[in-house]
């Protein structure tokens, strides 16, 4: 999907001219994909662009930092206030929204820790990741033949940038296969996440959670969208599933901030069908909530 510019990138407490945006092409993260980075969006609202969970993701953006020993020149408040200047001088009703920390120019070499630290927000209108038709119908799903990676290998609880080149490589192989997103499996086997989102079954009318030891990243869309499902009145459990869990669903759908939420109408071409009734009514309601129409889950935007 082609990124559509807007006027202006917030770069180290700067406002820079989108074509201006650029670094070194010795930037250690480039090299060595030592960087941490989130995915927001920004929705149209009644009372103008509201930022969807924006605290909670600035504070899992520091987490990741954490992990990696990276230590981030601002503070979460002032990097929240960046977010909500960046999307406000681009004068923009809705959009997808990046902060990235990265290690910058001056260092090169496997040790990270004498390098700058720099921090960059972008933002653009981007619309929905899996497209209008899966997003209506559902995705056909495969499950890769690349696995997740082992949480002693690779820290999963981090959403570091040089980490995502293994789900790179399940997303090409699962469209060059013809479908539209990959699932990987955990060292151990189990369903661990796809290539950018969390994902949900439904049971026996129970809804069925991936736990975080499966080395599926922790997902505040999934996190939403979980508070909906039980607030609905549904039941929600923690469980690991294997494949044929999914192949067995009664209904199954991905979150994610770029994704929101999606039906999933097959898995390795075994059917799970058109989107259910309790994948409905929680996708009607998230989006309700961050179009800012739901009252009871106003606490998670921020009005710009």
């Amino acid at each position: 999907m082609p990124l559509q510019k807007v006027e202006k990138i917030w770069m180290d407490g700067k406002l820079v001219n989108w074509d201006d945006a650029n670094v070194h092409i010795l930037t250690h993260t480039l090299h060595y994909g030592s960087g941490v980075f989130e995915g927001i969006r920004a929705y149209a609202t009644s009372q103008g662009p509201a930022i969807f969970r924006l605290a909670d993701h600035i504070h899992r953006l520091f987490n990741s930092a954490k992990v990696y020993l990276i230590d981030i020149p601002y503070t979460e408040d002032e990097l929240v206030e960046a977010v909500k200047e960046t999307v406000r001088v681009n004068g923009v009703e809705s959009c997808y929204i990046r902060p990235l920390v990265y290690l910058g120019y001056g260092e090169m070499g496997l040790n990270p820790l004498p390098c700058p630290v720099n921090v960059s927000i972008a933002v653009w209108p981007w619309g929905t990741y899996l497209g209008d038709e899966g997003l209506r119908h559902g995705v056909r799903c495969k499950i890769s033949s690349w696995t997740r990676h082992d949480p002693n290998a690779m820290p999963v609880a981090a959403k570091g940038t040089g980490m995502y080149a293994n789900s790179s490589m399940a997303k090409v192989e699962a469209l060059k296969s013809g479908y539209d997103e990959a699932i990987l499996l955990s060292p151990q086997g189990y369903i661990s996440e796809c290539t950018g989102e969390n994902l949900l079954i439904v049971k026996n009318g129970r809804i069925i959670k991936i736990p975080n030891a499966a080395g599926a990243l922790e997902g505040l869309t999934q996190n939403s969208v979980i508070t909906i499902a039980r607030d609905l009145g549904y039941e929600v459990v923690e469980e690991n599933l294997l494949r044929t869990d999914l192949y067995l669903a009664d209904e199954a759908f991905l979150t994610g901030t770029a994704a929101e939420v999606v039906p999933i109408r097959s898995v390795d071409d075994r059917e799970i069908g058109e989107p259910g009734p309790i994948t409905k009514a929680i996708q009607e309601t998230y989006f309700a909530t961050v179009r800012g129409e739901v009252d009871q889950y106003k606490d998670w935007l921020d009005i710009v």
